[in-house]
This record gives C-alpha cells, sequence and structure tokens, in this order.
C-alpha cells in the first residue's frame, strides 16, 4: 500500500488542489492481489466515502471491486511553502499519530 498511497496522496496534492490536511484524508483505494494484469488482474479495493460515481466507473471498465474499512497506511506530513517559509504539517484520522517540525 505504501506506494499507492504516496501515489494517491501527491495526486490529490499537485492534480486536484487539496491541502495537506485533505490530501491525507481522502478516501484510498488499493490495487490487490495479482502483479500480472494480463493474467486475472486482481482487484481493487475501495475505502468508505470513496464517491459511489468512481467506483461504478472502475466497475464499468472492468475491474473487481471489493470495499473494506481498513488497510490504508497511515499518514503525517509536513511540508514549507518555498514562497513564505511557513510550515504546515498535516496528520489524519486512520491512526494515531502527530506531526511535529522545527
Amino acid at each position: 500500500m505504501q506506494p499507492q498511497g504516496h501515489v494517491q496522496v501527491l495526486t490529490n496534492l499537485i492534480d486536484f488542489g487539496m491541502n495537506l490536511q485533505e490530501a491525507g484524508d481522502a478516501p484510498r483505494w488499493q490495487h490487490e492481489g495479482s502483479s500480472e494484469p494480463m493474467n486475472d488482474g486482481g482487484y481493487v479495493e475501495v475505502e468508505t466515502g470513496l464517491p459511489y460515481d468512481s467506483v461504478r466507473e472502475l466497475m464499468n471498465r472492468g475491474h473487481h471491486v471489493r470495499f473494506d474499512l481498513g488497510g490504508y497506511g497511515g499518514y503525517q506530513a509536513i511540508m514549507r511553502d518555498p514562497v513564505t517559509g511557513v510550515y504546515y504539517c498535516a496528520t489524519e484520522s486512520r491512526k494515531d499519530g502527530c506531526a511535529i517540525g522545527y
């Protein structure tokens, strides 16, 4: 899940314009079950909160979709604004933790 989670957070920040907190809190998904897409393709496991239109589109494109409540990693982040020099941090509700920087 770790590399998949990293890509999802970066996509949320860069492509969807989310702030640091929103990017970590957004619903996640993960591909499981096969590293050979041409054989059986495995399945996509989605977290509660993913819009059903997105789930339906995955199914329309032939993905096997499952629903799960956990296993989507943990997230803490610290980001420095290059213009202002201000540090921003975020942590998520999936796990206990905090982001601390100085």
